[in-house]
């Protein structure tokens, strides 16, 4: 594995850098305070700046006005994102765009993909599944019916739904093959009933009876859900990262000026082995993400699985990510319960990342059976 980032892959974290430089976290109470506590939106001028910096086509070809990057570039763009708590479809509108390209019909891609450079068309993905613990293919039925297919089902926790142009929504056929229907968001027998995430954002459920689609709208290619679920994934856990280097960031500065008994309590033992801990939980952390955006970019061969190296970095990233902010809620004392510090919006956000992960035991039992069922050489 080459760790040294490729001069393209550099020229869009600088990119990114530069969009959201002067981004702030928006302080706001708790969902549980006030269920409608962020805009019903997605930050639509800061989308625009990174349509602007051709941020938003990293994924696609030169065809679709798209750089030909990969998933690490997407993945240190999301990273920087993360830093500042940026309110954009960035990972679903890249995976969805990305997984279109590469598997969709001809007649999709070219009425969808030009627009997503621009930033004029939105895309997001439905991955939770009716339960957030079921596979998201099997929440939804999707039949054949003449020219058209027909979707039955539910998708819950659905970001961005209310606002983007089309879901990507995974089902499964009667013979139990795992399809991708590309649902407008206006279409007859699509209802959205609005859920609230931990971080407050606006999520929908997607109750679909008897939504009809076109044929050139649905993929039935072998592999099309996994590689768009395992980037989704690797994109989330870039999100963990950036975001625990944020609050590492936010920690340091507070405890190297805050000062007890003369002295800054950064300069405590107690106060510095937490923060050494935290550093090696963001080291390991980034080390099996670049491992898991590696296998997914390079197609490269491995003793197990991509999907055993993407595991290791969702039990990473999920633990790692809750013990970072939970540690410098303790450091910042007062501070951290403080919902007008943005602080706050990190706890809520790590809390919803880690969420959207899932617990650490149940990777490291997908873990196991893959060790299980693999020979290692």
């Amino acid at each position: 594995m080459d760790f040294d980032f490729t001069e393209e892959q550099q020229a869009a974290v600088e990119a990114a850098k530069a969009v959201f430089a002067g981004v702030e976290p928006d302080a706001v109470p708790s969902p549980a305070l006030s269920p409608q506590a962020v805009s019903d939106d997605f930050d639509r001028a800061l989308w625009a700046r990174l349509a602007d910096a051709d941020l938003l086509s990293l994924l696609l070809s030169e065809e679709y006005d798209g750089a030909g990057l990969d998933a690490i570039a997407l993945c240190l763009v999301l990273r920087e994102s993360a830093k500042v708590l940026a309110r954009v479809p960035l990972l679903e509108n890249s995976a969805a765009a990305k997984t279109l390209q590469t598997y969709g019909s001809s007649e999709a891609k070219a009425r969808i993909l030009p627009g997503i450079a621009r930033g004029t068309t939105v895309l997001t993905v439905a991955s939770n599944g009716r339960t957030g613990h079921d596979g998201a293919e099997l929440a939804v039925t999707a039949r054949r019916d003449g020219e058209d297919w027909v979707l039955d089902g539910v998708q819950t926790g659905v970001p961005w739904a209310q606002t983007a142009d089309y879901t990507v929504v995974p089902a499964h056929t009667a013979a139990g093959a795992a399809v991708l229907a590309l649902v407008p968001r206006v279409r007859d027998g699509l209802t959205y009933a609005d859920q609230y995430s931990t971080s407050g954002e606006r999520y929908a459920e997607l109750r679909l009876e008897s939504v009809r689609i076109a044929a050139s709208d649905l993929i039935d290619a072998d592999g099309a859900w996994e590689s768009l679920h395992h980037l989704l994934a690797t994109g989330t856990c870039a999100l963990a990262l950036g975001l625990g280097e944020g609050v590492l960031g936010m920690t340091s500065e507070y405890t190297s000026k805050r000062e007890q008994f003369g002295y800054p309590v950064a300069t405590f033992q107690a106060v510095a082995v937490q923060a050494a801990d935290r550093y090696i939980d963001l080291r390991a952390m980034e080390v099996t993400l670049w491992q898991a955006a590696w296998r997914i970019s390079s197609g490269a061969s491995g003793a197990l699985p991509a999907a055993g190296d993407i595991a290791v970095a969702k039990i990473w990233a999920s633990e790692g990510v809750r013990r970072v902010v939970q540690t410098a809620q303790h450091l910042h004392g007062g501070f951290g319960a403080d919902t007008d510090y943005p602080l706050h919006r990190y706890h809520a956000w790590a809390k919803q990342l880690e969420l959207s992960l899932g617990p650490a035991a149940a990777h490291e039992e997908a873990l196991g059976e893959l060790l299980a069922t693999h020979t290692l050489a």
